[in-house]
Protein backbone atom coordinates (compact mmCIF):
# COMPACT_ATOMS: atom_id res chain seq x y z
CA UNK A 1 0.00 0.00 0.00
CA UNK A 2 1.51 3.37 -0.92
CA UNK A 3 1.91 5.71 2.15
CA UNK A 4 3.72 8.82 0.40
CA UNK A 5 0.82 9.98 -1.01
CA UNK A 6 0.68 13.67 0.37
CA UNK A 7 -2.16 15.04 2.83
CA UNK A 8 -3.29 19.14 3.09
CA UNK A 9 -4.61 21.05 5.85
CA UNK A 10 -6.09 24.02 5.48
CA UNK A 11 -4.67 27.11 8.12
CA UNK A 12 -5.33 29.90 6.18
CA UNK A 13 -5.98 32.56 3.33
CA UNK A 14 -3.63 35.24 2.00
CA UNK A 15 -4.73 38.65 3.12
CA UNK A 16 -2.28 40.47 1.29
CA UNK A 17 0.81 40.62 -1.06
CA UNK A 18 3.43 42.89 -1.46
CA UNK A 19 4.85 42.63 -5.01
CA UNK A 20 7.62 44.69 -5.02
CA UNK A 21 9.39 42.89 -2.20
CA UNK A 22 7.82 39.39 -3.50
CA UNK A 23 5.79 38.86 0.23
CA UNK A 24 2.75 37.65 0.92
CA UNK A 25 0.57 37.93 4.43
CA UNK A 26 -0.84 34.95 5.81
CA UNK A 27 -4.07 34.93 8.01
CA UNK A 28 -3.56 31.64 10.10
CA UNK A 29 -7.64 30.87 10.39
CA UNK A 30 -7.08 26.98 11.26
CA UNK A 31 -3.47 26.30 12.67
CA UNK A 32 0.27 26.78 13.42
CA UNK A 33 3.32 26.54 10.67
CA UNK A 34 6.85 26.65 11.38
CA UNK A 35 10.15 27.00 9.69
CA UNK A 36 11.16 23.94 7.26
CA UNK A 37 7.35 22.88 6.60
CA UNK A 38 5.89 22.51 3.71
CA UNK A 39 2.80 25.22 2.14
CA UNK A 40 0.92 24.66 -0.70
CA UNK A 41 -1.03 27.90 -2.01
CA UNK A 42 -4.01 27.60 -4.20
CA UNK A 43 -6.58 30.22 -6.06
CA UNK A 44 -7.82 30.87 -9.32
CA UNK A 45 -4.44 31.48 -11.25
CA UNK A 46 -2.07 30.42 -8.16
CA UNK A 47 -1.04 26.74 -7.09
CA UNK A 48 2.34 25.90 -6.29
CA UNK A 49 4.07 24.48 -2.95
CA UNK A 50 7.10 26.16 -1.43
CA UNK A 51 9.24 25.79 2.06
CA UNK A 52 9.24 27.65 4.73
CA UNK A 53 12.61 29.60 5.16
CA UNK A 54 11.87 32.90 7.28
CA UNK A 55 8.84 34.39 7.97
CA UNK A 56 7.68 37.08 10.55
CA UNK A 57 4.76 38.24 12.44
CA UNK A 58 4.33 41.98 14.00
CA UNK A 59 7.91 42.80 11.81
CA UNK A 60 9.62 40.29 14.32
CA UNK A 61 11.29 37.52 12.74
CA UNK A 62 9.62 34.08 14.32
CA UNK A 63 10.87 30.43 13.78
CA UNK A 64 6.90 29.34 14.18
CA UNK A 65 3.38 31.08 14.36
CA UNK A 66 -0.15 30.36 15.23
CA UNK A 67 -3.73 30.20 14.63
CA UNK A 68 -4.79 33.97 14.79
CA UNK A 69 -1.55 35.34 13.67
CA UNK A 70 -0.48 37.33 10.58
CA UNK A 71 2.57 36.00 9.00
CA UNK A 72 4.65 37.36 6.36
CA UNK A 73 6.94 35.62 4.41
CA UNK A 74 8.69 35.68 0.91
CA UNK A 75 6.46 34.08 -1.43
CA UNK A 76 8.34 32.05 -4.42
CA UNK A 77 5.91 32.86 -6.98
CA UNK A 78 3.36 35.79 -7.12
CA UNK A 79 -0.14 35.57 -4.76
CA UNK A 80 -3.35 36.88 -4.60
CA UNK A 81 -5.58 37.74 -1.77
CA UNK A 82 -8.37 35.27 -0.81
CA UNK A 83 -5.49 32.71 -1.93
CA UNK A 84 -5.84 29.67 0.15
CA UNK A 85 -2.70 28.20 1.91
CA UNK A 86 -2.70 24.83 3.11
CA UNK A 87 0.49 22.72 4.95
CA UNK A 88 1.53 19.64 3.32
CA UNK A 89 1.43 17.27 5.63
CA UNK A 90 3.91 14.11 5.11
CA UNK A 91 2.27 11.07 5.30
Amino acid sequence: MEESKKQEKQIGIITHYFDKIGVGVIDLTDGDVKAGETLRIQGSKTDFEQTITSMQVDHQDVAAAFKGDAVGMKMDNPVKENDVVYKVLEG
